[in-house]
């Protein structure tokens, strides 16, 4: 078992570590620098290594904080009419039978365990023994100091705290034992990463049960929460045995590897066609314009489905969020003191809105896919004055399909302000205006502009990029900071704009300059 373990560990890490230097290759910085033979250097080998086990230890904490800090103690502070110990055990329990199922930790088809088991040929039953029997240390040495960090800071008594790791790892080993019983009775093998519509069906339910019940004033008691963890902890050491006899690893492995690649074979061929379905027929589009302005204005009309009719829908939301407001303050007047002060005061909040609204993703993905898939091929489309002339074209029409719903949320502010108690700074109702058009062309370009410098697609529409990944996360993580972030409007609207006014400038120089090496396909 121990060398089974180290094996299987040691192929993991390589695998991560593999990654780790694939990224670093990826960064437009390195890529010169760094040699193709770069998986030999050793130094680098080191230091991917570590990052991998920095990273294995990350995730046995950092998901475990968020689930936590947000799903469970920051959403049962909603909650003030049921005493808050019941309220955070009985979020948790719920959500612990939901994630019994989504997160078995068995049925999860791995190529780390495609590797070892599949092309490797590893003792399948030990190898996935050994493995599991990590993860649900990883889930007890992982869950327990939030368990008791925040379930003391819910008054939980501490005795409760301490075995919240252990009912969680129980739920899990009770419904892998369950699972592997019903492989046995019918052959059937579970997959958690496709879990049926029944089990959606459930777990929906589950969730309106575990945080609807508490909106309404009930919550399982104190004593009922702690029978059910004990119940559980019990059931996973009853079910180790059945996890230790279970004799058919290797079969329900090659069941899930088959639904795995016939699962994404089915969703590639069903996202081909969903696209054709979108996209309007080449033989009814037809433009009076030459070059890449002829170019650009055929992918837009052919693709109107996918930029403007979703504009259209996010504006019309906005429109109708607009008025609810309106009507709002008009029927509740004693809100409007609290509505002026927070749109004075924490206008960053619609950067986080700019940002979920914005089309650039879908934008960008649609350009590779039906266009730059093909023409990336030929030399002259990556030529520095070409590559710019397009960028700019592109960049037009994108600011054109934001500036939709921009144009009514920027509207929709000021008439808000004014309804609300109005301001005695008349400029505020500009700033208003003008920051929000350009928080929504800054999210235009920077989309664009992350598109030509990393072109983080290859030929099967695969994102290839880690730069590109990060920095996506990146402008995610900054606007979710921005949401709670208490800043005068005129301050930040003013640093908006002309944030906004040097992105583009520095976008142009940056794209002229590199992308005629970085808009490539990748392979």
């Amino acid at each position: 078992m121990n060398k089974i373990f180290k094996i299987s560990f040691s192929l993991k890490n390589t695998y991560r570590a593999n990654c780790v230097l694939y990224a670093i290759k990826q960064i437009p910085i390195l890529r010169k620098v760094l040699p193709e033979s770069v998986y030999k250097i050793r130094d680098l080998k080191i230091l991917a290594n570590v990052i991998a086990a920095l990273w294995e230890v990350a995730t046995a904490f950092l998901g475990k904080l968020f689930y936590f800090a947000i799903i469970i103690f920051g959403l049962s502070q909603f909650y003030r009419d049921v005493p808050q110990n019941q309220v955070f055990l009985h979020i948790l329990l719920f959500l612990t039978i939901i994630g019994a199922f989504l997160n078995t930790g068995i049925f999860n088809p791995k190529k780390d365990k495609y590797y070892a088991i599949m092309l490797l040929r590893m003792n399948a039953k030990e190898y996935t023994l050994t493995n599991y029997g990590y993860s649900m240390l990883k889930v007890i040495v992982g869950i327990l100091p939030f368990s008791v960090i925040f379930g003391v800071l819910e008054r939980v008594p501490l005795w409760i705290c301490l075995i919240i790791p252990f009912c969680v790892a129980g739920a899990k080993l009770f419904t892998a034992a369950c699972l592997l019983r019903r492989y046995e009775h019918n052959g059937f093998v579970y997959n958690e990463n496709a879990p049926s519509k029944l089990i959606w069906a459930v777990i929906v339910i589950l969730l309106c049960v575990a945080y609807g019940l508490p909106a309404i004033g009930i919550a399982l008691p104190l004593y009922v929460s702690v029978f059910i963890m004990l119940a559980f902890i019990l059931a996973g050491v009853i079910s180790v045995r059945k996890l230790i006899s279970f004799p058919y690893y290797r079969e329900i492995n090659q069941q899930l590897y088959s639904q795995m690649k016939y699962q994404m074979d089915a969703a590639k061929h069903a996202n081909k066609k969903s696209t054709e379905k979108i996209i309007t027929d080449g033989t009814f589009v037809t433009s009076k314009r030459k070059g890449f302005e002829y170019l650009n204005e055929l992918f837009i009309k052919r693709h109107r489905k996918i930029l403007w009719q979703s504009s259209a829908k996010i504006t019309l939301v906005c429109v109708g969020l607009i008025c609810a407001v309106l009507i709002f303050l008009n029927y509740f007047p004693s809100v409007k003191a609290e509505a002026n002060y927070a749109v004075l005061n924490y206008f960053p909040f619609f950067a986080f809105v700019m940002y979920i609204i914005n089309r650039g993703t879908g934008f960008t993905k649609a350009l590779f896919m039906n266009c730059d898939h093909s023409l990336l091929t030929y030399s002259f489309y990556k030529q520095p004055k070409f590559i710019l002339k397009l960028f700019t074209i592109r960049l037009r029409e994108i600011i054109k399909i934001n500036l939709l719903p921009a144009v009514v949320i920027g509207a929709g502010l000021p008439v808000i302000l004014f309804a609300s108690g109005g301001t005695d700074n008349p400029l505020n109702y500009a700033v208003l205006t003008v920051s929000i058009i350009c928080m929504s062309v800054f999210f235009s370009i920077h989309y664009l502009t992350i598109y030509y410098l990393l072109q983080p697609y290859n030929a099967g529409t695969e994102i290839k990029s880690g730069t590109y990944q990060i920095i996506m996360s990146g402008t995610y993580v900054v606007c979710w900071f921005l949401l709670n972030l208490e800043i005068p409007t005129l301050m930040f609207g003013v640093m908006t704009i002309v944030f906004c006014v040097v992105y583009c400038i520095a976008a142009c120089i940056l794209v002229y300059k590199f992308a005629p090496s970085t808009f490539r396909i990748r392979y």
